[in-house]
């Protein structure tokens, strides 16, 4: 139903839906019970009809009642609600365990057990940057599409552990019946066990800034033949894009892939332009970091600057960061002509 919760997915997920309904369904009918007797005993005993107003003291009796029969309801209502709690916190005995870091405004996973271990990567949002402005048409999974998908297998418990690299987010995907908080310095965790296969939906569900609506969540369940099949891709994929720390790259090489780093994760804030949104959010173009000293702006990408919106981008790597650098320091008006090397990069990590 349009108002209700999605369909569950899961039988933890089918569990709290019944409940959901249960408690609904409860609270409407003493609802309409109280609301029932008060307005029936208003127009009844109204003075228009002749009624004069009663003087009586307290009924023990009455007093007794109104205060055990909610007790019991209460209990009712707290006994299968305990239980489902209970089921929703044991995350014992995972057959894969994954790491959910929060950024603004991304998701960054890592497969920490089972088949997939090893395998890291970020998931951004994929709807093209003319739907969100309004200048094209709106596609099907308008700001609910990601470039790379969580994928997991059917049939199998999977344990989610969420965090943050700076600010509170949250972990939801309804079909799922999860929802996480992600905090900076903590670890949360939170399970589920898909029983069906498909793409199931979600967003981050703690306000976490400017792009918040821009950071979705987007689950694939396959097969287990897929699913090993999709962890030998995507562990040779990672490998042929694994980068040499030790090579020494020109601008013409890390310029191209920091202008797409730079849309992946800068963009939404410093403008694809680089002319940003001052005062919250800096131009870049003439930028006297950007034109200054290498080390500075590397420390700022790094460590982030505590106080402002700019947050630590050290989840990137090496290259990653050196490209971006780069990527700056040569577009729009800058035209430095410098190249940040991986080793740049790697050095001042190590400092």
């Amino acid at each position: 139903m349009r108002f209700n919760l999605q369909q569950p997915i899961t039988e933890l997920g089918q569990t709290v839906y019944d409940l959901h309904l249960l408690m609904t369904i409860v609270c409407g009918v003493i609802f309409v019970a109280v609301f029932g007797v008060m307005f029936w005993s208003v127009f009844v005993h109204r003075k228009s009809a002749g009624y004069k107003a009663a003087t009586f003291h307290e009924s023990t009796t009455v007093e007794i009642l109104w205060t055990i029969v909610p007790v019991f309801i209460l209990l009712g209502m707290a006994w299968p609600a305990t239980k489902t709690i209970l089921a929703m916190r044991d995350t014992s005995s995972p057959d894969i365990t994954i790491k959910a870091t929060g950024y603004q405004w991304k998701w960054g996973y890592d497969y920490l057990k089972g088949e997939g271990e090893g395998i890291s990567f970020t998931s951004n949002l994929s709807t093209p940057q003319p739907q969100i402005r309004n200048e094209a048409g709106k596609g099907e999974n308008y700001l609910l599409e990601v470039d790379n998908e969580l994928v997991v297998p059917v049939g199998k418990k999977v344990r989610i552990l969420t965090t943050a690299n700076d600010v509170i987010h949250a972990w939801w995907v309804p079909a799922l019946a999860v929802k996480q908080d992600a905090i900076p310095g903590f670890i949360r965790d939170t399970w589920f066990r898909a029983e069906q296969t498909g793409v199931f939906r979600g967003q981050c569900a703690e306000l976490c800034g400017k792009d918040h609506g821009y950071m979705p969540v987007v689950v694939r369940v396959v097969t287990q033949d897929e699913y090993v099949d999709w962890v030998g891709k995507k562990k040779a994929e990672l490998a042929a894009a694994a980068d040499d720390p030790n090579k020494m790259y020109t601008v013409e090489e890390l310029a191209p892939r920091g202008e797409k780093i730079f849309a992946a994760n800068c963009a939404a804030c410093h403008q694809a332009n680089g002319q940003g949104l001052p005062p919250a959010f800096p131009a870049l173009d003439g930028s006297k970091v950007v034109l200054g000293p290498q080390d500075g702006q590397i420390d700022v990408l790094l460590h982030g600057r505590q106080g402002t919106a700019m947050a630590s981008f050290k989840h990137l790597s090496d290259t990653e960061i050196a490209a971006v650098i780069t990527y700056t320091r040569n577009s729009w008006s800058n035209n430095t002509g410098e190249v940040v090397q991986p080793s740049d990069i790697k050095m001042a990590r190590e400092e």
